[in-house]
């Protein structure tokens, strides 16, 4: 099966998909940052097949987000770190924690992010580094950056219009 190569889209989400859309690529990625390196501990952790789990390493080393490293020479064994790139997945993973766990969770969630100072739960929100104001949709708005193409200008210009939701 043939998948669309979404690296020459001009768009930042559907580049990131290129990297990551796979499910088991972002539960490799989650696993790296419980702190797995090793294939037999991904292979067992997500009870993947032995193939798949080589394709979806092989992707991620090949998208920066993984760096392959030898351990042993004899036998050649290797892990699997996360690059910088990898690490700074981990706000998207938190979305996600987030996301699952205030719609799909109806039995309670069974991960939470916690202050390590006082063990309490936090209340995850996308804030801007600039002004310290929670990003939402009163005060913020997609707006184009300077690759935009004119298409996105277009639907950008459309999607902001005042009385729009």
């Amino acid at each position: 099966m043939k998948h669309t190569d979404f690296g020459s889209m001009p768009c930042p989400i559907a580049r990131s998909l290129g990297k990551v859309g796979e499910w088991w690529s972002i539960l490799i990625l989650r696993d790296a940052f419980y702190g797995l390196t090793r294939f037999d501990e991904f292979e067992k952790s997500l009870k993947i097949a032995p193939n798949m789990l080589t394709r979806r390493l092989a992707g991620l080393v090949e998208g920066g987000l993984m760096e392959r490293r030898q351990y042993s020479a004899r036998p050649p064994r290797y892990e699997y770190v996360l690059t910088k790139a990898g690490r700074d997945f981990k706000p998207v993973l938190l979305a996600f924690v987030a996301w699952g766990n205030d719609h799909l969770a109806p039995e309670g969630a069974s991960l939470l992010v916690v202050s390590r100072e006082t063990g309490k739960p936090a209340d995850q929100v996308l804030v801007d580094a600039n002004s310290g104001l929670a990003i939402n949709d009163e005060d913020y708005m997609f707006a184009p950056g300077p690759a935009a193409t004119d298409v996105m200008r277009s639907r950008l210009i459309q999607i902001n219009q005042p009385g729009r939701a």
